[in-house]
């Protein structure tokens, strides 16, 4: 530990969140996140930036509708997250220059520009890390998959990787994998793949986070408690109709389920928003379905009392095009997109930043993912400057980004 990060853990005695609100005047909140994945790059103009008054080969095929929030307009597709604005808030002013799926995942899942050097650690695995175990429940879940290498802790111990479902819950035959196994099983299996390692690698300490990893795992296996948190069946009929019997609701409802339980932050992907090709069939069939399971989600967790210590991001790896391209769709466009953010300390019924006109440029208050990153953190009590040490030894901070205090 550097001199800087010895001061900060231990003057006066005071606790990383008494120093964050002495140097910030921001007070943390948050214990849980939701982090809401739709991969393939959602096109705000048909969700959470709508726009009217332009020709339809800019707006799309869809009309607008107004929010509860003062100057923000959906697509017609979102009416039930419309009436609910005002439990989250929307960024209307993401922006980045990774175009490409991979790099553009990269930057939203770590907080960092892609880097051929070095492979940064996701929000999850740096949550797990600085705020460690609760109710004897891995700190950082995937549902239902983890999809792919960037969610997990890059340069940190494997021991924060995280724990995957390796099952839907959407489907009747949803079971956790590994879950109903004998101790003995599992053991085999875990000497089985330490076995693999040795052969394959030299690296005792890669070995040894794996073991961790999945001694953690063992441990929620065997936890009556924490089981307990995976029976979806035990929700009524009311609750699994209010986020909708869908792919999305019932991965929405287990993440509430499992925050609910102790875990410090469940990533949920739903994805199939790569609209090259005919948006308006893509958002007459997906809309309504994410429009109800996210609704449901923040109605849920408010009627629970859980949302204000909850942060929910719904978020893609960037946006699509401002003009609808010859084959009814948008491409690829990072320059400016929206994501939304609510609950856990956050100014929730704000609109955040503005695009221009036609989508093609920020027109107010640019964030970046990181900046994002930096907001979450702050809220978690996590300090963003402080530095973790790659294998190398190279110091990186947790985030190099800037607070938007306008949202909190």
């Amino acid at each position: 530990m550097n001199r800087r990060n010895f001061l900060l853990n231990s003057i006066g005695g005071l606790s990383i969140p008494s120093l964050l609100q002495a140097q910030y005047g921001i007070t943390p909140k948050a214990k849980n996140v939701i982090y809401i994945w739709l991969s393939g790059g959602i096109s705000s103009q048909e969700t959470w930036d709508s726009k009217s008054n332009i020709d339809s080969e800019y707006r799309g095929p869809f009309t607008s509708i107004k929010t509860k929030t003062d100057g923000l307009f959906f697509s017609e597709k979102f009416p039930l997250l419309a009436g609910n604005s005002d439990k989250f808030s929307v960024i209307r002013s993401m922006t980045h220059g990774q175009a490409a799926h991979e790099r553009g995942t990269e930057y939203l899942f770590t907080g960092y520009q892609p880097s051929p050097a070095l492979s940064y650690p996701s929000i999850g695995s740096v949550i797990s890390e600085e705020l460690g175990i609760r109710n004897d429940l891995p700190p950082y879940i995937t549902v239902p998959t983890t999809q792919n290498e960037f969610a997990n802790s890059g340069f940190l111990s494997g021991k924060y990787n995280p724990f995957s479902l390796g099952s839907d819950p959407a489907f009747p035959s949803f079971k956790v994998k590994d879950l109903e196994k004998s101790v003995s099983q599992r053991r085999r299996n875990l000497l089985e793949i330490a076995d693999s390692k040795f052969v394959n690698s030299v690296n005792s300490d890669e070995v040894k986070s794996m073991s961790e990893f999945y001694s953690q795992a063992f441990r929620l296996m065997d936890s009556e408690k924490a089981k307990a948190a995976f029976q979806i069946e035990q929700e009524s009929t009311k609750i699994k109709e209010l986020y909708g019997k869908t792919i999305a609701g019932q991965r929405f409802l287990m993440a509430r389920r499992l925050i609910e339980a102790g875990v410090r932050i469940v990533k949920v992907n739903f994805g199939g928003w790569d609209d090259h090709d005919n948006i308006k069939q893509s958002f007459d069939i997906q809309g309504p379905i994410l429009d109800q399971a996210l609704s449901g989600l923040f109605i849920d967790l408010k009627e629970k009392g859980i949302l204000d210590e909850t942060i929910v991001i719904v978020a893609s790896e960037n946006g699509r095009t401002p003009k609808i391209n010859k084959t009814n769709g948008r491409d690829h466009y990072p320059n400016v997109f929206s994501l939304i953010v609510g609950g856990g300390g956050i100014r929730n019924g704000i609109a955040y930043g503005s695009s221009d006109q036609l989508s093609t440029s920020v027109d107010e208050s640019p964030v970046k993912p990181e900046d994002v990153f930096a907001t979450v953190f702050q809220l978690l009590g996590i300090d963003g400057s402080k530095q973790l040490m790659t294998a190398d030894l190279r110091p990186v901070s947790i985030s190099r980004g800037t607070i938007i205090k306008d949202l909190i």
